[in-house]
């Protein structure tokens, strides 16, 4: 059923009827442990020991109130979250020791990280709540909750060996800053959908740790109703924000984060009520968990649209366990291109590291479709062999500027050649203050100037949703696969704009294949320019008829006609992305003859 229509008295009803038992067996029951340890085998163990280890000798790092304050007086988000997430990541790597060994050395330093988290005056991020705490109110956000979700398992599996009063101190915490603010209070805006903001990757996270938790150590069933019921229809709105065929303009980034968060509440609240409630069914949840392997470039490279970088990290147990819940073997086989088996850092995945694996291998290797096309985002992946991680691939996407993790880039499109991307989505800024205000689209990461779309008459897209592309034709066969679309409406007016058409075509021709551009632009009245960027971090030379891009891997020839075009470079140093600053190149290519109509035609090809 919609997740929405989970009624607060049938929850309490499926509750009261269905005893609670651990999800995870505590440390306590030696031979589940001791079954789990010899199917992961000892060298998984040995790892898991001594990452604990190195964790007990650790001091646990200090958050003083001006470290706090940090983000409000610079922006800047590292100096408070390095420290504040590696208490979180020792807490990571102690419990499953514990769990593991059995031994009772790693229990004091347990109880230390643990009771340092419940001291901390809010589990906020200083990003989300900015002023030092009012414990009146307290703030409920992404790492709350997360805090929250990870507290409440590391009591219920090494709760027992602990002073009885950690648990309790655990509990009252999580009731004080989460539970009851969630229960009482309206101004969440990531819960609802609103006139104000639409709901996104925090709506799944946020009630993953609240649920999460609560479904752990809240006793009073009538309460723990009404957190599931309101969280199940908030849920319901977190969906909607993936098009029926799965995709999401958040991008495959925050598809590990977001839909990562649901899927861990969806196994706790199924396990929790004996199958009872399902967040796990119907065909859109298989869709939405098929996303990934529609996004792929290349193993380990993906389209990174919007907010997402190239080389993602999806977790492999969390594919793990929707290929198996799902029954969707090719994303288990997909699973093991996967270098991460989750985030050490974070307790919730840290446990299941150990509890979602694979099934032993079975000889099938994952391949990507030839044709990938997600009609509500408007986006085309097309390869030109799916079987060679070397191939061409296109990536173009259309959509809209008023996108989850909005970047102003209706049109842009990749290029990607010897498992490298040459032709670039710039990805992910460096997330300060500035990046989400009033200034956001002044970031060259997020303005149309970063991308590689047309600039017509010197003028950049604009941001919301009326600036938008309108799709005139996609077609898909062995020969080809083409996206055209009118973009006029991306631009404001005074770009003089009457038409303005993208038609990129991925061409099969052997031995390599190459991508097609055509711009196609009309104007009002004459205009001053026109010009179509594509942007690189690869080195450029630009000769009488090529521009040549050499990256350290792939390398591509941009062919044009000089009659009509002419190229030149335009170098942005130092541009602060997630990962730090790099240098980025335009190639510009301009229409030497404007006037009413500009035609910008280029053929790509690898070399």
């Amino acid at each position: 059923m919609p997740l929405g229509d989970y009624n607060v008295l049938d929850v309490e009803k499926i509750l009261l009827d269905t005893p609670s038992t651990p999800p995870f067996p505590p440390a306590s029951d030696r031979d589940a442990w001791k079954n789990l340890c010899a199917e992961v085998g000892g060298e998984k163990v040995r790892e898991t020991i001594t990452d604990g280890e190195a964790a007990a000798a650790e001091e646990i790092p200090s958050l003083p109130a001006t470290l706090y304050l940090n983000f409000q007086r610079t922006g800047v988000r590292e100096p408070f979250q390095k420290p504040f997430s590696a208490r979180r990541r020792m807490l990571a790597d102690l419990v499953p020791a514990e769990c593991v060994e059995y031994e009772g050395r790693f229990l004091d330093p347990i109880m230390d990280a643990i009771w340092a988290l419940c001291e901390e005056s809010s589990w906020a991020n200083p990003a989300h709540q900015r002023t030092l705490t009012d414990l009146d109110h307290p703030i409920v956000d992404l790492t709350a909750t997360g805090t929250a979700l990870q507290l409440a398992e590391a009591v219920s599996l090494v709760g027992a060996e602990l002073d009885p009063l950690v648990g309790k101190r655990v509990r009252d915490e999580i009731d004080r800053r989460i539970w009851t603010p969630y229960l009482t209070r309206h101004d969440f805006w990531w819960l609802h959908n609103s006139a104000t903001k639409r709901v996104n990757n925090w709506t799944a996270v946020c009630n993953a740790g609240v649920v999460g938790s609560a479904l752990y150590l809240e006793e009073d069933a009538a309460r723990l109703a009404e957190i599931v019921a309101r969280a199940a229809r908030s849920l319901q709105d977190y969906l909607d924000t993936f098009g029926e065929d799965g995709g999401s303009s958040e991008g495959p980034g925050y598809w590990g984060y977001g839909f990562g968060n649901y899927t861990i509440l969806a196994h706790l609240i199924e396990h929790r009520t004996q199958g009872k409630i399902n967040f796990l069914q119907g065909d859109h949840i298989r869709a939405i968990t098929s996303y990934p392997m529609r996004t792929v470039l290349s193993p380990g490279v993906y389209v990174n649209f919007s907010d997402c970088d190239a080389g993602i990290r999806y977790s492999r147990p969390l594919l793990a366990f929707l290929s198996q819940r799902l029954g969707l073997p090719q994303l288990g086989a997909f699973a093991r291109q996967q270098a991460s088996e989750g985030r050490r850092q974070d307790m919730v995945w840290s446990l299941r590291r150990l509890f979602w694996r694979l099934p032993d291998e079975d000889g099938k290797g994952f391949v990507p479709a030839r044709h990938d096309w997600l009609g509500e985002l408007m986006w085309m992946v097309a390869r030109y062999d799916p079987k060679d991680p070397a191939a061409l691939v296109l990536a173009v996407k259309a959509g809209h500027n008023a996108e989850q993790h909005n970047q102003n880039d209706v049109g842009s499109f990749i290029v990607h050649v010897n498992g490298e991307s040459v032709i670039v989505d710039p990805g992910r800024g460096r997330y300060t203050a500035s990046y989400f205000g009033p200034r956001r689209y002044e970031h060259f990461v997020n303005a149309s100037l970063g991308h590689s779309v047309p600039v017509p008459n010197g003028t950049l897209q604009g941001t919301g949703r009326e600036f938008k592309a309108e799709r005139v034709e996609h077609t898909a066969d062995d020969r080809k696969d083409t996206l055209c679309f009118e973009m006029k409406a991306a631009y404001p007016p005074e770009s003089g704009l009457e038409s303005l058409r993208r038609r990129v075509t991925l061409h099969r021709d052997p031995p390599r294949g190459w991508v097609e551009l055509i711009d196609e632009a009309r104007f009002a009245e004459d205009a001053a320019c026109f010009e179509s960027s594509l942007t690189t971090f690869a080195d450029v030379e630009i000769h009488d008829r090529q521009a040549v891009l050499k990256g350290s891997r792939g390398a591509l020839a941009i062919e044009f006609d000089p009659e009509n075009v002419e190229a030149r470079v335009d170098r942005h140093e130092a541009v602060e992305f997630a990962s730090g600053p790099a240098d980025i190149h335009r190639i510009v290519f301009s229409a030497k003859k404007a006037e009413r109509n500009a035609t910008v035609r280029l053929r790509v090809r690898p070399t």
